[in-house]
């Protein structure tokens, strides 16, 4: 699947929040970083490009995303919560929120 410029930026930007959100980096993350910077064709440039970009911005890229690019998303999301073998509230409370405003479809319930 192919992501323009703009998709990726929110996308890295919605990633990238989620690995900081904990308050911890781990090595786990790290690495499930770098795999989906080789899937997505994107480097550490672009990470520091959407640190730049708006919550408001980023919210709005997403939610102009076809559903097929807002479920690889949410995949993606998931993936990096789950990455250091813990999905915490912070975690949870995160993707539900950009899930939501992103439009896209959520289970209400965590378990």
């Amino acid at each position: 699947m192919d992501f323009n410029l703009a998709e990726k930026l929110a996308i890295v930007k919605a990633i990238d929040e989620v690995i900081l959100v904990d308050g911890q980096v781990k090595k786990s993350e790290i690495d499930l970083l770098t795999q989906l910077m080789n899937i997505l064709k994107f480097d550490r440039v672009l990470i520091e490009e959407a640190r730049n970009i708006t919550a408001k911005e980023c919210m709005h890229i997403l939610k102009g995303m076809p559903e097929n690019k807002k479920h690889a998303l949410g995949v993606m999301l998931n993936e990096m919560a789950n990455a250091d073998g813990e999905f915490n509230e912070a975690e949870y409370r995160l993707i539900f929120n950009i899930m939501l405003e992103a439009g896209i479809e959520v289970d209400h319930n965590p378990d």
